[in-house]
């Protein structure tokens, strides 16, 4: 990565993209679209949680996820990637206990679909789940890139008389 990662706004005409990882202590994930974040999230899990199976982990860091940025999921289709390649087919397959049915029924009303994702490639939501404190954690990271004296350089780079003045 070349920049900063700067938080933006939610464009509600753009599909969101949650992308979601569990370590054996805590749930990570993103908000993004198109490649930018909106918002970050990390959360310790219960000793309870921590002793379950990697494919129940998985499930909860989405419909933690899920329940988080619900404003901005609910009533619109979107996407969820995870490095759990068995949850992809979550919406086809059948549900073995009655703790998978409840993390599962967590998430009927919203349109989405689960793609795999390899743990290489999901790196914001595998160090978020890393990230392990006493308490929940929400993480907002955001810092300013001068894009206005970029922009106003290109552009007058281009005209003759801008030249004159950016070369001076």
């Amino acid at each position: 990565m070349t920049e900063t990662p700067v938080l933006v706004l939610p464009d509600f005409s753009k599909v969101f993209i949650v992308e979601t990882d569990a370590s054996a202590v805590a749930v990570g994930a993103v908000l993004s679209q198109e490649g930018h974040p909106l918002a970050f999230f990390s959360r310790k899990m219960c000793p309870r949680m921590q002793a379950a199976s990697v494919y129940v982990r998985e499930m909860y860091a989405i419909t933690e996820a899920v329940k988080k940025w619900r404003q901005y999921l609910i009533g619109r289709h979107f996407h969820i990637f995870t490095d759990q390649k068995s949850l992809k087919n979550l919406l086809v397959q059948t549900i073995q206990t009655p703790e998978q049915q409840k993390w599962a029924s967590k998430l009927q009303g919203f349109s989405f679909e689960i793609f795999y994702k390899p743990g290489k490639y999901n790196q914001v939501a595998d160090a978020l789940s890393r990230r392990h404190t006493e308490e929940a954690v929400f993480m907002s990271i955001s810092s300013p890139i001068p894009t206005l004296l970029t922009n106003l350089r290109k552009f007058y780079m281009n005209d003759n008389e801008g030249k004159a003045l950016v070369s001076k």
